[in-house]
């Protein structure tokens, strides 16, 4: 399980960094007014932006999710390595010291 997240979240982080690698900043919109080319894309001007910002929140809650996921497997495996799983005995009195040590 902890593989098949791990798995997931790399292959989530590299999709959103292509994703946002390739979406326009906002002084692109200002070149698409006045007639960039940008305009007469498939989506049209406005569809790409949507499509992209929409893809890029589903990536963004799926990486959120899968890290999620991922710091709290590391807890639980941090607690167990350090979890004692012998009985709690009850204290001893310790010996009273004498000035002789061989008794």
């Amino acid at each position: 399980m902890f593989t098949f997240v791990l798995a997931l979240h790399i292959i989530v982080a590299i999709a959103m960094i292509g994703l946002i690698l390739i979406q326009h900043g906002k002084g692109a919109d200002a070149g698409a007014s006045f007639g960039a080319g940008s305009s007469g894309t498939v989506f049209g001007a406005a569809g790409t932006a949507n499509f992209l910002t929409r893809a890029t929140a589903v990536l963004t809650v799926i990486f959120f999710i899968t890290s999620m996921t991922l710091a709290v497997n590391a807890r639980e495996q941090a607690e167990s390595q350090f979890r004692l799983d012998a009985p709690v005995s009850a204290p001893q009195n310790p010996r009273p010291l004498t000035d002789n040590p061989q008794q």
